[in-house]
């Protein structure tokens, strides 16, 4: 069983590469389910078929489904979502602020990998492939499990005692159902998702961009908290990449001095291209070790079987999808006594000064003719780098601990 989620900001082109690489999946005689978590679906529209709730075959091997959120949400919540709405209907609250307030943040993503995480114990599909919502939501989406687990055994902490209470006023409350009976099983459900999600060999993570700033920075930051939260990325997708911007057509790689091969009358264009190969130089740097998957502009819509197959074909060539494109972490943060060590991977360069300046939560990184822009987790960006070695491949960046 492979997961594969793929995320990114939204209109990146994250529901296409999604929807391209189940049917290359599929192809491939394996039994494949492409499922939407993100509440505005449109996967629908890519596959250009009608989808439900719950998995619909629309060619053979190839299973769709757009989750229903609220509906999840419900059936996994509702009886405490009631509960802790009338507490705050006693504080003063209209009934709409209620029921808004008594989910906790992040709860419907949590029953929609759940929903997800369902398939991963069964034999129904060999591949599951995720579009998942755009990344802020994302990110609390994949915190979320051991977050939840922190609420509910703090709830659970409260004592024997305090449960008895506490259970008594639910059943008076809600005397048809036990509102409690459930969280348990729910907490081990959720840790057992965490194992699944963490698993580098049952799922992997792979962040959508176009090369464009905010776009980058954006990926950028979802591989940083990726990382942080143990999940394994192993790819990067870059769509949309103007014709003339691809140096060499054999091995996919792009480098910005020759990106203009073709360059054209229209100084808009070529003021994009030019754009363009500055970043896609500035993506292969910045996202080493991950391996980049590329994809070019298309002047028609990615709608169909037809232009999905033709997208799968350009990110994977004979490739399979489904194999495990990198291992290890692309970075990492160590705690050594109150301080913190950002270990990053970077190519191979010639070992001279280093050089560190630090801006909010961008780190930007000098080792001679070398330039990398790191983006910070809240944990470091609340402190100030005040060193770093480069050894055997690594940058070590020391954070001390800025609370004397």
């Amino acid at each position: 069983m492979r997961i594969l989620l793929y995320l990114g900001k939204g209109g990146v082109g994250k529901t296409t590469t999604a929807a391209a690489t189940a049917l290359r999946c599929a192809q491939m005689g394996y039994r494949t389910l492409v499922v939407s978590t993100d509440i505005a679906h449109s996967l629908a529209d890519s596959l250009d078929r009608p989808l439900k709730s719950e998995p619909t075959e629309i060619t053979t091997n190839l299973f769709a489904q757009e989750i229903n959120v609220l509906e999840e949400l419900r059936k996994n919540w509702g009886a405490l979502q009631g509960y802790m709405g009338k507490i705050l209907l006693k504080q003063g609250m209209s009934k709409t602020v209620a029921e808004e307030m008594a989910i906790i943040p992040g709860m419907e993503e949590i029953f929609s990998l759940l929903h997800i995480f369902r398939y991963a114990t069964t034999d129904e599909f060999d591949r599951v492939i995720v579009d998942a919502a755009p990344t802020g939501e994302s990110m609390r989406l994949l915190a979320m499990p051991e977050s939840f687990q922190w609420y509910v055994e703090r709830f659970f902490g409260w004592g024997e005692t305090a449960m008895r209470l506490t259970g008594g006023l639910l059943r008076r409350l809600m005397p048809e159902q036990d509102a409690l009976a459930g969280l348990p099983k729910l907490v081990d459900d959720v840790k057992a998702l965490q194992e699944v999600l963490s698993d580098p060999e049952t799922t992997s993570y792979r962040v959508v961009i176009n090369p464009e700033k905010m776009v980058i920075k954006e990926g950028a930051r979802a591989v940083t908290y990726l990382s942080l939260f143990g999940c394994p990325v192993d790819a990067v997708v870059v769509n949309r990449i103007l014709p003339g911007v691809r140096s060499d057509e054999e091995t996919g790689r792009r480098a910005g001095e020759a990106a203009v091969a073709a360059p054209s009358n229209d100084l808009y264009l070529r003021q994009l291209q030019e754009h363009q190969a500055r970043y896609l130089v500035e993506i292969e740097r910045d996202f080493y070790p991950l391996p980049i998957l590329y994809s070019s502009w298309r002047s028609e819509e990615v709608v169909g079987f037809a232009p999905l197959r033709s997208l799968a074909d350009e990110l994977y060539g004979v490739r399979d999808p489904g194999d495990v494109m990198f291992v290890g972490q692309a970075q990492e943060i160590e705690e050594e006594g109150n301080d913190f060590i950002l270990k990053l991977p970077l190519p191979h360069i010639e070992l001279d000064k280093i050089r560190l300046t630090k801006r909010g939560d961008e780190l930007f990184i000098s080792i001679g003719n070398f330039k990398r822009e790191y983006l910070l987790p809240a944990v470091l960006a609340q402190r100030d780098a005040s060193g770093a070695v480069f050894a055997g491949g690594i940058l070590r960046i020391r954070f001390p601990c800025s609370i004397q």
